[in-house]
């Protein structure tokens, strides 16, 4: 059998959780939308997580599941029945995602192209599964460099983790049972080089990625603070801007500048229709953790 990607902690005994079981669950969150600090244990291709300290744990990560998180639903008695369709053979997958800073303070997002069955037309940080022999941060910068064509000398960034997230696709039960059940860890990546310069080597590949852009602190917050657990509609801020540049390749390889409308960029997934260009609610939730550690 597979070694697990994702290991509990639970009073100390060690268990592996099941594709439908939810993680936060697990671990002790209550009702609430968290998030919960939760003991991390940091390993080669592999993340231990426990609600209480252990020998080997690295650092201490906030955990946060959307309000519309499916596996919660398939927790209830009501909806069990609906869960015994789930895959009975596969665990809870690991994945990373990299938010990489520039020296200028802004961030790279890019947009999945709208042909991908997991995910179309979101856009989230680069970012992927881990090999079991790679380290987490070594994955994330694997990840960074198939997507974008970034390498970044080891010299020239620092890194530290920013937290984690429990994440279903489809990511409501209105759109189907879950396929897949990831926690992503969220890696802050901050390189010694600036906007332009970073801009100037991305070479984005079209089989996963169609546009990217840089966020600067002020529109990320305001796509940070756009829950994803409300019905409401929102308005634009008057000091933001009604648009924010992107850079989306074109079918014969090239590129071209694009102003996207930044209401694009506030859509909720519960007021979104399934494949309609959005951020994902893990991107927020890696925003807000973002702006927090740049002390916004």
């Amino acid at each position: 059998m597979a070694a697990s990607r994702v290991l509990l902690l639970l009073s100390g005994r060690p268990m592996s959780p099941s594709f439908a079981q939810s993680v936060c669950r697990l671990l002790g969150a209550g009702p609430g939308l968290g998030p919960w600090p939760t003991h991390c244990g940091l390993k080669q291709g592999q993340l231990v997580l426990s609600n209480g300290p252990f020998p080997g744990a690295s650092t201490t990560l906030p955990l946060q599941r959307p309000p519309f998180c499916p596996f919660v639903a398939l927790d209830q008695q009501q909806l069990r029945a609906r869960g015994a369709e789930l895959p009975t053979n596969r665990g809870v997958d690991l994945g990373v995602a990299v938010i990489l800073q520039s020296s200028d303070q802004t961030v790279l997002l890019t947009r999945r192209t709208n042909t991908l069955s997991l995910s179309p037309n979101l856009w989230v940080p680069p970012g992927g599964h881990v090999e079991l022999d790679e380290e987490l941060l070594d994955g994330g910068l694997r990840e960074l460099w198939e997507e974008s064509g970034l390498q970044l000398p080891q010299d020239q960034f620092s890194w530290v983790p920013l937290g984690l997230w429990e994440s279903a696709y489809p990511p409501r039960l209105s759109w189907g049972l879950p396929k897949y059940h990831h926690i992503i860890l969220y890696l802050l990546v901050v390189s010694q080089e600036s906007q332009q310069q970073l801009q100037g080597r991305i070479q984005p590949n079209p089989n996963e990625v169609n546009a990217f852009m840089w966020l600067g602190p002020d529109v990320a917050a305001a796509v940070a603070t756009t829950e994803d657990g409300t019905e409401t509609s929102r308005h634009l801020p008057q000091e933001l801007p009604p648009s924010i540049l992107i850079v989306e390749l074109e079918e014969d390889g090239g590129a071209r500048p694009l102003a996207l409308p930044v209401s694009t960029l506030l859509r909720t997934t519960p007021t979104t229709a399934e494949g309609k260009e959005r951020v994902s609610s893990g991107t927020k939730f890696a925003l807000r953790l973002w702006l927090q550690h740049l002390g916004r």
